[in-house]
């Protein structure tokens, strides 16, 4: 049996926990000893108006089992003012959980400038922001835990959700990049690609299936990230329904040309299928690792 996860002492800020995903991780580090800031702008799932209430109500739900919260009602887009609330209530923070989001679906086609920016300001400037104003406190402190949301849509694509996965994956080329720079402070850093059901998948998924994708199954991995005994960083995991999966990426070997002589799009043609064979394929942890193939190809033509 692994030791107990526990967060005495610890501060966690959770973005978007009014309700669904968000909710369910606050109320589940709370339950483990953390201090949480519920933030939490109260608009709707696709992106209008605002109500503190959501924040004020989960709030209430953690101090009337014991445990200790505040809310905080701005925008990921102030990340600065959530990070100062951190401070102001508690003096520090240590988990920085990334989960505010909203949709805005359209083909790519209807899409319209308003859509596409705006979903990119909640996820990746939201996400953007409030990390950034957390990490020097991370750093000084070296101690600290981040977790981005992903998705699935990011990660294979989705069909009229171009914006969607444009900031999902984005999120997970932030997670790699801030995983390498946190290393040395002891701040880890990952991404969760969740499926839960909550009012942002509501009507898109069949209702039996629905009722068993309850955001609460999302939770305990964020966190155990989230935690001290977690010392993985740069991983990105799909988790739903009570499944979690590490998700890695894999490349060919891969077709080698003449440097010196060069190659034509019909030399590219006859080497596709090799280009495209995933037999033996490498898994690169780096960028280093991902340039040994082309190296290697290198050093056959020099001198």
């Amino acid at each position: 049996m692994s030791e107990p996860v526990h967060f005495d002492d610890k501060v966690v800020i959770v973005t978007g926990a009014g309700g669904g995903l968000g909710r369910a991780h606050a109320l589940l580090f709370a339950r483990h000893g953390a201090r949480v800031v519920v933030n939490d702008l109260g608009g709707s799932a696709s992106g209008e108006g605002a109500n503190a209430s959501a924040a004020d109500r989960v709030v209430s739900e953690i101090r009337e089992a014991g445990g200790t919260a505040v809310a905080n009602h701005d925008s990921v887009t102030d990340g600065d003012k959530i990070v100062q609330n951190a401070l102001d209530a508690f003096g520090r923070v240590d988990v920085v959980v990334n989960n505010a989001g909203i949709l805005r679906d359209k083909s790519f086609a209807k899409m319209e400038d308003a859509d596409w920016d705006l979903v990119y300001r909640v996820h990746v400037e939201g996400a953007y922001k409030v990390t950034h104003a957390a990490w020097p406190h991370l750093r000084e402190q070296n101690y600290g835990r981040v977790i981005f949301t992903s998705s699935t849509s990011g990660i294979y694509g989705n069909f009229g959700q171009s914006n969607y996965g444009m900031a999902k994956l984005g999120l997970y080329g932030l997670t790699r990049t801030l995983a390498l720079e946190g290393r040395k402070n002891n701040i880890l850093v990952n991404a969760i690609a969740p499926t839960g059901g909550t009012r942002m998948t509501e009507g898109l998924i069949p209702p039996n299936v629905f009722e068993l994708l309850k955001p609460e199954l999302i939770s305990p991995l964020v966190v155990y990230l989230g935690s001290e005994q977690c010392q993985d960083s740069a991983g990105l995991f799909e988790v739903g329904g009570g499944w979690i999966g590490k998700v890695r990426w894999e490349r060919s070997l891969g077709a080698g040309f003449d440097p010196h002589a060069g190659f034509s799009p019909e030399d590219v043609a006859a080497q596709w299928q090799v280009i495209s064979d995933f037999g033996g394929a490498v898994h690169p942890q780096d960028n280093v690792e991902a340039l040994k193939e082309m190296m290697a190809n290198l050093q056959r033509y020099m001198g």
